[in-house]
């Protein structure tokens, strides 16, 4: 009987220290899955692997420094540069710019690896763990086709924010419709679709408007098609166009800042102030109000014939088109150009200011028609050419299945809501 449970002990105590065992190794499994699943990728690098320091360019910083401030000598980080300098030019870092030191994860936490973000997409690596080896990299990128519509309730911009919709396709779908609507005159219960495509960083960062293929604005009760196409393939010249092969292009812009402006002063030749005694005082500009430092565009292609400041126009540029129309841009804070230089429709002249004679920042912008001056919002300015009869039957092809698919997006049903679709990814 003492035989029979000293017997049964044993096997008692087999079974106990199996179990124990088996614990052990489900234990440790656990954890080898655990920190499988539980890794840190960036840039390549397994994070876990490293003691890590995040931070911004400072004023004053400079590569050396940075690397001096964590621990490394000169005489290393000299060969560092000298080593690096034909892939980045370590000269350039960005005040505000993120970088990343690798460093090792021990009590000397001496760095092993730079890691430098001049954008949201593009990077560079300075490696010197054993060799060194300096290389830029790209950040995969996703561009996503998605559609949107909306319904005006103040302003364009304050409206599309409403949406939740990021600035820039603000400010790309105005770029769309510059020649052919006037934001400042869009009324509330005015409505509005696109089609657009944003990239993205890694499936979720916001990396900025692909494109627009198609847009339509009802104004007024007015439709206004705009489709993107390829009028020269070879050149890959592209603009947008109508549902009737019309330009949406003119040879003027409307204003000559993009956005987030008002019109403060019109055209007007018998306007009488009080400050001069209700005396007739004509207005031969448009005052376009805005904040100093707003950019101030050129309405359209031409040669700058004066850059300069005299009297009660303060700061200002003027700018020939052509034989006929010249235009002209007062009260700048600073000019960009200079006699003799040739602008392109858009590029920035100077910016918003209050030099000269004027009661707040504006720029009043002057429209000059076969030597005089008069109001631009009254001219029949000429479009750009419209599509080529050579191509008309295969645009007409191309917008048929968008313009379907731009019909059927539905309107928000109450203000402030906006009708939004993302379709699956389709290009790297």
């Amino acid at each position: 009987m003492k035989f029979l449970r000293i017997f049964l002990g044993l096997i008692a105590l087999t079974i106990l220290s199996c179990n124990e065992e088996n614990n052990k190794n489900s234990l440790e499994a656990n954890m080898l899955a655990s920190s499988v699943d539980d890794e840190i990728i960036e840039f390549g690098y397994n994070l876990n692997n490293y003691t890590v320091i995040r931070d911004t360019i400072r004023s004053g910083d400079s590569f050396g420094e940075i690397l001096e401030r964590n621990r490394l000598g000169y005489p290393k980080i000299f060969q560092i540069a000298e080593k690096a300098k034909d892939t980045f030019d370590i000269r350039k870092l960005q005040i505000g710019k993120p970088y990343m030191l690798l460093c090792s994860k021990d009590s000397l936490k001496q760095p092993q690896s730079f890691i430098y973000q001049p954008n949201k997409v593009e990077y560079v690596v300075i490696e010197f763990c054993d060799s060194i080896l300096a290389y830029k990299e790209r950040k995969p990128i996703t561009i996503v086709e998605k559609e949107a519509s909306g319904i005006i309730t103040s302003s364009f911009s304050e409206t599309m924010d409403n949406l939740g919709l990021p600035p820039d396709l603000t400010y790309t779908v105005a770029d769309v419709y510059a020649w052919t609507l006037d934001f400042y005159k869009l009324q509330k219960g005015d409505r509005f679709k696109i089609l657009y495509r944003q990239r993205f960083i890694e499936d979720s960062i916001h990396a900025g408007i692909e494109s627009i293929d198609a847009a339509y604005f009802e104004h007024k009760n007015e439709p206004l098609y705009a489709f993107k196409y390829i009028v020269d393939k070879e050149r890959q010249i592209e603009d947008y166009f109508d549902e009737n092969t019309n330009s949406l292009r003119r040879t003027f812009l409307t204003s000559p800042i993009k956005f987030r402006y008002r019109i403060s002063s019109r055209y007007n030749l018998n306007r009488r102030i009080a400050y001069y005694g209700y005396k007739r005082r004509p207005h031969k500009g448009t005052d376009f109000a805005a904040a100093i430092g707003t950019p101030i565009i050129a309405t359209a292609n031409g040669t700058v014939t004066e850059s300069t400041r005299r009297g009660g126009n303060g700061k200002y540029v003027k700018i020939k088109h052509n034989a006929t129309y010249s235009t002209q841009y007062l009260h700048m804070k600073n000019r960009n150009v200079k006699v003799g230089q040739y602008v392109k429709q858009g590029d920035v002249i100077g910016w918003v200011g209050m030099t000269g004679n004027t009661g707040g920042p504006h720029v009043c912008y002057r429209f000059w028609k076969n030597g005089r001056q008069v109001d631009p919002f009254k001219q029949k300015l000429p479009a750009a050419e419209s599509i080529p009869d050579s191509l008309k039957e295969n645009y007409n092809e191309y917008i048929t299945p968008i313009k379907e698919r731009l019909d059927n997006i539905q309107f928000p049903v109450e203000d402030n809501q906006v009708a939004l679709s993302e379709e699956e990814p389709f290009k790297d």
